[in-house]
């Protein structure tokens, strides 16, 4: 499976609790820069996770209306794993 994470400076530690999940492929865009603000969803991905504490609105409606023309899905999290984990189990029972 492959996510793409959206939104923090680095991932720390989340990287392996994506890996311990499941996620093989982990791709990551800061939001910062100003190459980030137009985001292509690769053709791979499951999921797409936004660290909503990291990236702005404008940022999130632009993801949004690319995602619709993929088959990935859309989570939103603050920048914790405990926030995000029952999101992605609930995704990985699907």
């Amino acid at each position: 499976m492959s996510v793409l994470v959206i939104g923090g400076d680095n991932l720390g530690t989340l990287t392996e609790h994506l890996k311990i999940k499941g996620f093989e492929k982990i791709n990551h865009v800061t939001g910062r820069k100003k190459r980030d603000r137009k985001v292509n969803i690769p053709n791979n991905t499951d999921l797409v996770l936004i660290l909503t504490d990291y990236v702005g609105h404008q940022l999130t409606k632009q993801i949004k209306e690319s995602t619709k023309d993929s088959k990935a899905e859309i989570m939103y999290s603050k920048r914790s794993w405990t926030h995000m984990e029952k999101g992605i189990e609930e995704f990985l029972s699907k």
